[in-house]
C-alpha cells in the first residue's frame, strides 16, 4: 500500500523531452516558480531537481499558455 503512495519524479531532462523545449527552459520555469519541483542536495555544477508527474500532468492538461 505505501508503494502506491509514492509518486513517479522526473528529471528535468524527462520533462524538457515531454514538452519538447530545452532543459535550461525547464530549469528557467522553476526558478521563476512556474513549474513546482523538489530541489536535491547540489552536486557537480548545475542544481537538480525533480518534477512530480503529477505536476507535469497539470500542466499539461491546463489551459493556460507557458511562456
Amino acid at each position: 500500500m505505501v508503494e502506491d503512495a509514492r509518486e513517479e519524479l522526473l528529471t528535468v531532462r524527462e520533462v524538457a523531452r515531454r514538452l519538447r523545449v530545452d532543459d535550461t527552459t525547464v530549469r528557467r520555469w522553476i526558478k521563476s516558480g512556474a513549474l513546482e519541483a523538489i530541489t536535491l542536495p547540489h552536486r557537480g555544477k548545475r542544481q537538480a531537481y525533480r518534477i512530480k508527474k503529477s505536476t507535469l500532468d497539470q500542466l499539461l492538461n491546463s489551459s493556460l499558455p507557458v511562456e
